[in-house]
């Protein structure tokens, strides 16, 4: 009884905290709108609003995940093959090759791979796969060195585990893909797994692994590349397939919160701008517009 007594106070005392925040907010807003010098903006009210939606859609799905509540992800094909390509190359007794783009650590899809690359070596440190990751900038080679090293330690392998595995290979685009070229075609890895930003280099990457019979998964958010990647590899991800696959891969549930938050927004934006552009064709636009600022 106390138990859901003070469960209930808790839960008051949030809900009374957002009240006081956005009657602070509002209040703020009509002490200063008739001045010059105002500390609020009345035209972007609607930025403030957004903001506290899609703060509290992104809370509230953390909190169910949190609570065990079944999520829906729709299945990713590439992502479900990861671990029938480092079966295949344990069996034929190959390494994995893993290249988390060309791109420094601080480029959004560099972290977006660096993350995958964690889950893969979860995976080869559990079968015992050789694994090779090529990387073109020293930053890149720290952040991944530290995540494979904790994927080995986190699955009982850390004697397994060489820092080589991740390595520095060229800091020239072109020396890179000719390095990595070569090293497909002298140990033909069983799988090639391309997940970051690449550019020009993306055909001759994945033509080269190919010809040397790799299963091959990419991943890329440049759309003029990915092209390449659907002719030469088996499966691509594309777009936001690759920031949407550390959530998919590991379940965990503040990222699980954070893409099904995000998921929700870009719906409810899409109905508000479909809503305006019907507004807008039937003439009411302006109108609208009039009567929610009078409001």
């Amino acid at each position: 009884m106390f138990s859901n007594i003070g469960h209930i106070i808790k839960v008051g005392a949030r809900i009374g905290g957002y009240l006081l925040f956005i009657i602070l907010i509002a209040g703020c807003e009509l002490s200063f709108a008739q001045s010059s010098d105002g500390i609020f903006r009345v035209d972007r009210i609607n930025a403030l609003v957004i903001i506290l939606v899609f703060s509290f859609v992104i809370l509230l799905y953390t909190k169910w995940a949190k609570a065990g509540k079944k999520m829906f992800i729709r299945k990713i094909a590439g992502l479900d093959a990861v671990e029938e390509a480092v079966g295949r190359a344990t069996e034929m007794g190959k390494p994995v090759l893993f290249i988390p783009g060309i791109q420094e650590i601080d480029e959004i899809e560099t972290i977006a791979g660096i993350s995958i690359l964690g889950r893969v070596a979860k995976i080869t440190a559990r079968y015992d796969t050789p694994l090779m990751v090529p990387v073109r900038y020293p930053m890149v080679l720290a952040a991944g060195q530290e995540i494979v090293k904790q994927a080995y330690v986190e699955e009982g392998k850390r004697d397994l585990y060489n820092k080589d595995i991740v390595r520095y290979v060229a800091g020239e685009q072109f020396a890179f893909t000719a390095t990595v070229n070569g090293m497909m075609m002298r140990q033909r890895p069983a799988a090639n797994i391309y997940m970051g930003a690449f550019f020009a280099e993306s055909l001759l990457l994945a033509e080269t692994g190919n010809a040397a019979g790799s299963i091959q998964i990419a991943g890329t958010a440049r759309p003029e590349q990915l092209p390449f990647f659907i002719a030469a590899c088996d499966y691509t991800l594309m777009g936001e397939e690759l920031y949407a696959a550390s959530a998919y891969l590991s379940h965990e549930p503040l990222m699980l919160g954070g893409l099904k938050g995000q998921d929700l927004m870009k719906v409810l934006l899409l109905v508000a701008i479909i809503i305006g552009v019907i507004l807008v064709t039937f003439g009411y636009g302006d109108t609208f517009i009039s009567w929610f600022k009078a409001v």
